[in-house]
């Protein structure tokens, strides 16, 4: 016990501040060490100061062709004339994925090909070259009524090739190389085959005549207006059989019905054009 020396007040003893700091401080400092642990645990030992590596991206581009992607990157299609080609809901000459496949009809039939990655690139690259990822318009018509008119889309741009049989540029005659028909054999992952849709666009117009069947799908007058004719949809398999001569009987009135197949990169009639 502490006694005071004789002659001098009590005083109470001095005490020293660091053991009493340290009782309260070692919880914090425990936890404050603990949390550092924690983060060196995710993040490894903490010898390097490398951020992790982002998770590999699912999306697909032109170069890498990734089978599965329908990312569109090229599309053309050609208009005019007497007859009035390529009016809204007639299928494209050339729908072009980024995954290597494209669509375009041969001889009237939707038809599938499918391009190399490598074989894409260099599709895609030349194309750019030509000057087809940049709007702008190339001719003119003339004064021709009836000039034929090819649109290509590609990058958000659209080139405008009017009269092309007399365009002697880059783009003019970079539009042979988007013929599916003249791909070389050894440019393609496998034999040219039918387009399969899971759905297809059912265009309805005024009847042109002939026998009258009932329409067995949704009525055909409720639909979208596409180019002047009222557009539903359907799954491709059941769709019944079509010729030119038949009128289709739906909601009680009679229509002529033609089909659209809708592409990879469309879902429904609003995606029509």
């Amino acid at each position: 016990m502490y006694r005071p020396e004789p002659g001098r007040a009590a005083e109470r003893p001095t005490v020293m501040a660091g053991p009493y700091t340290r009782s309260h401080r070692a919880p914090a400092l425990a936890c404050a060490a603990l949390t550092a642990c924690t983060a060196l645990a995710a993040c490894g030992d903490g010898s390097s100061t490398t951020a992790p590596s982002p998770a590999p991206s699912t999306s697909s581009s032109p170069v890498n062709g990734t089978p599965g992607s329908e990312k569109l990157v090229l599309r053309w299609r050609k208009t005019g004339g007497v007859a009035g080609l390529g009016g809204p809901g007639s299928l494209p000459d050339l729908s072009l994925y980024a995954s290597g496949r494209a669509v375009a009809p041969a001889q009237g039939v939707p038809t599938e090909y499918r391009l190399r990655p490598e074989a894409l690139r260099r599709l895609l690259g030349d194309a750019r070259a030509a000057g087809l990822a940049r709007s702008h318009t190339v001719g003119s018509d003339d004064g021709v009524a009836d000039a034929f008119t090819i649109t290509v889309t590609m990058d958000g741009a659209t080139t405008r090739i009017v009269r092309p049989e007399a365009q002697a540029g880059p783009e003019g005659r970079f539009l042979k190389r988007l013929d599916p028909a003249t791909w070389p054999a050894s440019d393609l992952a496998g034999k040219p085959g039918p387009y399969k849709p899971e759905r297809t666009a059912v265009l309805a117009g005024p009847p042109a005549g002939g026998a009258v069947k009932t329409w067995p799908l949704e009525p055909l007058g409720k639909g979208v207006e596409v180019g002047g004719a009222v557009c539903t949809e359907a799954p491709a398999g059941k769709v019944p059989a079509m010729s030119p001569d038949t009128a289709w009987r739906s909601g009680g009135q009679t229509y002529s019905v033609r089909l659209r197949p809708l592409l990879p990169d469309e879902s429904a009639c609003r995606d029509v054009r």
